[in-house]
């Protein structure tokens, strides 16, 4: 019988893609895949994210329940938390390899090694963090494309470029034949993904360059870009939306209203840039979603300074706000600052945002209300209803039965139901036959 691997998979998109990649891997090698971590399985990998304290204790407490319930099964931690805490991890006994960020591409080879009875060493692999088969068997139905990896900027707060390196740039090439392949196997939407995709670079073409080449690559497909830092954009990037293949939304990280605070954390734009470039985009594509991340409880971060946040985030209207507490991350230069923020305060402030980003989650949903959007349906609910995406990254229920999964539907949106999780807009087809070819 095949041996069976199980995946769990915490934090970003990256990680995601790489995950997707090594599932694929595996499946075609001959071996039963899962997301399913609660399933009874011969391996089990937890891909970790270390951005907060938060996401090392949910990294732990997957770690945790993988080795109550299947204490026997082989456990492969990797990801950043292995990379940050990679020799603690390995004293823990919780794991039987901590593979870190560098030594990821090497999984496969590492299990087929394990089975094979051989004694092997993850570090003894080669470091190569673009190695990454394109993805044919995934847990969804967009296709991750990875095209960067690491960051030179160094924020404050930010202990990414220590577990993800300085800034790299996978050759363009590579990238455009793996969009191709994803394509050729079905996928109907490419989300570009890295720590840091405005800095792309590969020779002489830079991330606008690369997006334009990816766009003039035939096929039924739409482009997707996911979260970004809000800088290095020009004019000619932003009428790059105009392409019906590129979608409009983007998730912009401002961290925070205040010029006082982003000074502070070491970012790479002012609160004045950030609010021009969100007026740019939609002076382009009316209507173009924006969503972001705040955090809250900065060191030296006062009422005022959370207060000018706040009065930015209503100016800008954002579709959705993923709020963090500040967290301290040991090595991280805001470890050392003054003034840090007692956690009620955090705690207040964090509420405040999220109660804000529902109320303009909401009020951009319903926006759309009459509206035609084309939706990649991406599964069937228990009613037997398609769900999916639309352009602007706005979830849709399409209330007729027997649709097709995997498929571009043009839509009318009917109404907003916000009795769920989140609010969802309801539609009924307009156009069974919609082609981004």
């Amino acid at each position: 019988m095949n041996k069976k691997i199980a995946f769990k998979t915490l934090g970003c998109r990256l990680n995601l893609f790489e995950t997707d990649s090594l599932m694929s891997e595996f499946a075609g090698r001959g071996y039963e895949v899962t997301d399913d971590v609660d399933a009874r399985a011969d391996v089990y990998i937890i891909n970790t994210c270390t951005v907060t304290n938060q996401s090392d204790q949910k990294s732990k407490r997957v770690m945790n329940r993988t080795q109550r319930l299947h204490n026997n099964a082989v456990k492969i931690v990797t990801g950043c938390m292995a990379t940050n805490y990679k020799e603690e991890l390995k004293a823990s006994g919780k794991a039987d390899y901590v593979v870190d960020n560098d030594h990821k591409t090497s999984i496969v080879d590492l299990v087929e090694a394990h089975f094979a009875g051989e004694t092997t060493d993850p570090d003894l692999f080669e470091k190569d963090v673009f190695n990454y088969q394109p993805a044919k068997t995934t847990a969804h139905t967009r296709a991750l494309i990875k095209i960067q990896d690491g960051c030179n900027n160094f924020c404050t707060f930010c202990i990414i470029p220590k577990v993800r390196g300085r800034a790299v740039s996978r050759p363009a090439t590579e990238v455009l034949e793996n969009i191709k392949q994803v394509v050729g196997y079905g996928f109907k939407e490419v989300v570009l993904t890295g720590v840091n995709l405005g800095r792309y670079s590969d020779g002489e073409i830079d991330f606008e360059e690369l997006v334009r080449r990816i766009l003039a690559i035939p096929g039924n497909f739409r482009v997707r870009i996911s979260s970004m830092e809000p800088d290095g954009f020009t004019e000619s990037f932003f009428k790059l939306f105009r392409h019906p293949k590129l979608t409009p939304h983007m998730h912009l990280c401002l961290q925070s209203g205040s010029e006082t605070i982003l000074k502070k954390m070491r970012r790479m734009y002012t609160a004045e840039l950030f609010e021009s470039m969100t007026t740019a985009l939609r002076e382009e594509v009316p209507g173009f979603n924006i969503t972001t991340d705040i955090i809250t409880g900065f060191p030296g971060e006062t009422e005022e300074d959370f207060d000018d946040t706040l009065k930015m985030a209503k100016r800008i209207r954002f579709g959705h706000i993923h709020t963090f507490k500040y967290s301290v991350r040991k090595g991280t230069r805001a470890e050392r600052l003054p003034d840090h923020i007692p956690g009620n305060i955090k705690t207040q402030r964090s509420e405040a945002v999220r109660k804000l980003s529902e109320t303009m989650r909401e009020d951009y949903r319903k926006s759309f209300v009459g509206k035609t959007e084309i939706v990649l349906t991406e599964r069937i609910n228990k009613e037997g209803f398609a769900t999916g995406y639309g352009e602007h990254y706005i979830p849709v229920i399409i209330r007729e039965r027997n649709l097709k999964t995997n498929r571009f539907y043009r839509v009318k949106l009917t109404g907003l139901e916000t009795g769920a999780e989140e609010p969802v807009l309801t539609a009924e087809v307009t156009d069974y036959n919609v082609s981004y070819g």
